[in-house]
């Protein structure tokens, strides 16, 4: 979401949504070029009607709101959010999806929570051909502004498009593609803007995590992953303007949206891109390749080893070891987000109560036998703290993944194997 990149159309060096280091200086070059010309515009504008009504409607400077309908990337699940501002002699888009992949250290930096986007100029043209040559649907929203209104929102975003201010910290809830434009808008417009929350909010879209999962249905092990890394912070009750950090989300919203208590925040809509309407996903993972089904034969595999491991009196504690080798290389992206990641939603996380990098004490230490007792006291400190994490998600405290509890169930089995089977050798 609100990682598209606007290039000129005949770029070839456009790489999955991401820009290569040429099309990184094309792209900022042109955007200070644009941005020269866009302020000229826009003073030459507004000295040119200073003396009209700001009640006057239908001429001077129009401020749309542009909605790309969800892409196949993973990125592009929610869609994307433009504001397009046409004068007389412009027709360009602010785009705050802009961020340059190959930047160092770009993937670590990320997932601590320190990604940096920017606001580019695009022209409209170029904005609009990415998404025709994809198939991705584009609608654009005429805003209801003032000329006064408009001339504030322009004078925004001309002073947000400078080299020193065109940077932001990215937050995927509460800061970006979507959030942005709606903030300038709403800045513009005195921050009167106000959302019909009943007709908009549906029954499980009510926290950004149930959002979330309407655009990632067919990407289940996608979801899987936001559910490991992201805590409770994601599940809390939101309200419309929260649930707006999805641009899908806020194009629904603003169509039934109103400046103060009465004016209607979009005059028009109508579709720039031809496309489907819920735009070129891919189609459902198949019921076999999903985190449940990995899961369940995880848990399979669990019985079958507790089966043949009691019934043959042996422990194998290559089997052991291997399960929390995973387990705790997944503790510690856990304890790396609760504990050092800026992420807001990323803690607390009640998962780490069981995922935690304790984990990685039973490979160390399953195959020496002098520290048997202090593996069975971890197994059982283990079983503790699984059923405490089912006893704090079962209060609402945190939502979690349907595929967890077959997991948790296959944890629980391996701790009591090696309970079970070492129970005589600390008799």
């Amino acid at each position: 979401m609100g990682m598209a990149v606007q290039a000129p159309r005949t770029r070839n060096h456009v790489i999955a949504g991401r820009l290569t280091p040429i099309s990184s200086l094309t792209l900022m070059f042109k955007s200070y070029c644009l941005t020269l010309i866009f302020a000229l515009a826009v003073c030459l504008t507004a000295k040119a009607q200073l003396s009209l009504p700001d009640s006057c409607h239908g001429s001077g400077p129009t401020v749309s709101l542009l909605t790309a309908d969800p892409g196949p990337e993973i990125y592009q699940l929610e869609g994307h959010s433009g504001l397009r501002i046409r004068t007389d002699s412009l027709d360009i888009v602010a785009n705050w999806g802009l961020f340059d992949f190959s930047s160092p250290n770009f993937v670590y930096r990320f997932v601590k929570g320190e990604t940096d986007y920017c606001l580019g100029i695009t022209d409209f043209n170029d904005f609009i051909y990415q998404y025709m040559v994809r198939g991705r649907r584009v609608t654009e929203q005429t805003l209801n502004l003032t000329r006064g209104q408009s001339l504030r929102l322009i004078e925004l975003v001309l002073t947000a498009a400078r080299p020193e201010n065109r940077t932001y910290r990215y937050n995927y809830v509460l800061d970006n593609c979507a959030t942005r434009p709606l903030r300038f808008i709403e800045m513009a417009t005195g921050d009167s803007v106000r959302f019909d929350s009943k007709a908009q909010i549906t029954e499980g879209t009510t926290t950004f995590r149930n959002v979330m999962r309407r655009f990632h249905a067919n990407y289940p092990w996608y979801q899987f992953g936001i559910d490991l890394a992201l805590g409770s912070g994601i599940d809390y009750p939101i309200t419309a303007r929260e649930a707006a950090f999805a641009p899908v989300v806020l194009e629904d919203l603003a169509s039934s949206a109103t400046i103060g208590d009465s004016i209607p925040l979009v005059t028009s809509t109508r579709i720039l891109s031809p496309g489907p309407e819920d735009g070129p996903i891919l189609p459902p993972t198949p019921w076999y390749l999903t985190p449940m089904a990995a899961m369940l034969l995880l848990l399979s595999l669990s019985i079958v080893y507790y089966v043949t491991a009691v019934s043959r009196h042996r422990l194998y504690r290559g089997w052991q070891a291997l399960f929390f080798s995973v387990a705790g290389l997944a503790g510690c992206i856990v304890a790396f987000l609760v504990c050092i990641s800026t992420h807001e939603a990323t803690s607390p996380n009640w998962i780490i109560l069981w995922l935690n990098p304790l984990c990685l004490l039973v490979p160390l230490l399953v195959f020496w036998r002098k520290a048997l007792k202090a593996v069975r006291i971890y197994m059982i400190v283990n079983i503790t703290m699984i059923i405490l994490y089912g006893i704090t998600c079962g209060f609402g405290t945190q939502s979690i993944n349907l595929a967890f509890l077959p997991m948790a169930l296959a944890d629980i089995i391996m701790s009591i194997t090696y309970l079970r089977l070492t129970r005589e050798n600390t008799d």
